[in-house]
């Protein structure tokens, strides 16, 4: 019922929204008297930032073409190796026709929290000359029917193994944030069962793995910050 109700509110803003667009460009008119006062700079912003708020947002690309190994630029393509509902898993395999460079495996867990993996493209390129990156591709929740099931933390955390288990044994797992849990439970899980593709480490990335510690390393950096340096 929530989906539905999120769903009508986005529909019913539709014309505040191109409302607030044409506001934004009347007030930011050059030829506009009003766009040079403190008055019109405040409703450009103003409409700006509402429209910004409301309006729904594409998935961006990776767009990693090419990655240098050794000195020179070695050709990437994105391929799909393992898909459920809720998650496909993108492999980026480097080289072409005979010539692989993959180096040892690696399964980037992105977040599953309002982002798309590739909040992590700078991450997946820095990782990709020494390694053979895999990252997980999470579907928008509203889009997967009702009828293939529901996706909950044990969920999660089986996917994680099913993953692994895609991948074989020698798999290194790096988790950023939000997964750093369901990772370091289904790592533990692998682990009490002698699992033989349980991954040969595990990194865990700004995760909430014990929360009596607060204020964290990360609040502490980011009291230290101004909004400009987020920005």
């Amino acid at each position: 019922m929530f989906y539905q109700w999120y769903e009508m509110t986005h529909a019913a803003l539709s014309p505040a929204r191109a409302m607030a667009d044409a506001t934004r460009l009347y007030y930011k008119n050059p030829v506009n008297p009003l766009a040079h006062t403190q008055f019109g700079r405040s409703m450009a912003a103003m409409a700006e930032v509402f429209e910004r708020v409301t309006r729904r947002y594409g998935k961006p690309e990776f767009g990693i073409e090419s990655v240098s190994v050794g000195g020179s630029r070695i050709p990437v393509r994105e391929e799909i190796v393992w898909q459920r509902p809720f998650c496909r898993l993108i492999h980026f395999t480097k080289g072409h026709g005979g010539a692989r460079h993959p180096g040892p495996k690696l399964l980037l867990v992105a977040p599953m929290s309002g982002h798309y993996a590739t909040l992590l493209r700078g991450t997946v390129e820095d990782m990709l000359p020494n390694h053979d990156v895999y990252i997980t591709d999470w579907v928008d929740a509203r889009m997967v029917p009702l009828a293939d099931g529901r996706f909950d933390l044990d969920d999660y955390i089986d996917y994680v193994i099913s993953m692994l288990h895609r991948l074989g044994g020698d798999t290194h797992v790096m988790a950023v944030c939000q997964p750093s849990v369901p990772v370091l439970a289904a790592v533990a899980v692998m682990e009490s069962r002698g699992d033989p593709y349980a991954p040969q480490s595990m990194t865990l990335m700004g995760g909430p793995i014990d929360t009596r510690e607060n204020p964290t390393a990360v609040n502490r950096l980011a009291e230290t910050r101004d909004i400009d340096w987020f920005e």
